[in-house]
């Protein structure tokens, strides 16, 4: 278990890295939630318990790791990633094939839901408004415009 543990470590670091900007920390939360949730599941339930304990691992870990505007795309990403990953790694190597599949999975899903957030956020602003018309009707007026007019006689 000492050399899955160091692979393990490697391949978070490696697939964290192949991401830039404020998406490598919710690849390395979802990483590390993925596999961590993959060891617990593993021993509480096998192989069906390291998949659940997998994604809800790499769920809570990519939203722990995410943007506060897009901790959802995240964790979704992030579950479904080491949920898959974990499933495909335990097809190929077994047990600890499932444990570095859910760590590369969850780096890749908590990343691409955190990208995937953040690049739905700047597609309007609040109430569907465009962010480059900056203006309004009546500055500082409010809608006391019309209350006090002066009529000249």
């Amino acid at each position: 278990m000492k050399y899955s543990s160091i692979l393990l470590l490697s391949a978070s670091l490696l697939s964290a890295a192949a991401f830039a900007g404020s998406n490598t920390e919710a690849a390395v939360g979802g990483a590390l939630g993925g596999a961590l949730g993959s060891v617990v599941g593993g021993q509480l339930g096998g192989a069906t318990g390291a998949t659940i304990g997998a994604g809800v691992g790499g769920a809570a870990g990519g939203a722990i790791g995410a943007d506060k505007r897009s901790r959802t795309e995240a964790a979704i990403g992030g579950g479904l990633g080491t949920a898959g990953g974990n499933v495909i790694g335990q097809q190929v190597g077994g047990p600890s094939g499932g444990l570095i599949g859910a760590a590369v999975g969850g780096a890749a899903g908590g990343a691409l839901g955190n990208a995937y957030g953040d690049d739905h956020d700047y597609r309007g602003s609040y109430r569907g408004h465009d962010d480059h018309h900056h203006y309004r009707r009546h500055p500082g007026k409010g809608h006391y415009k019309n209350k006090h007019r002066h009529r000249h006689h």
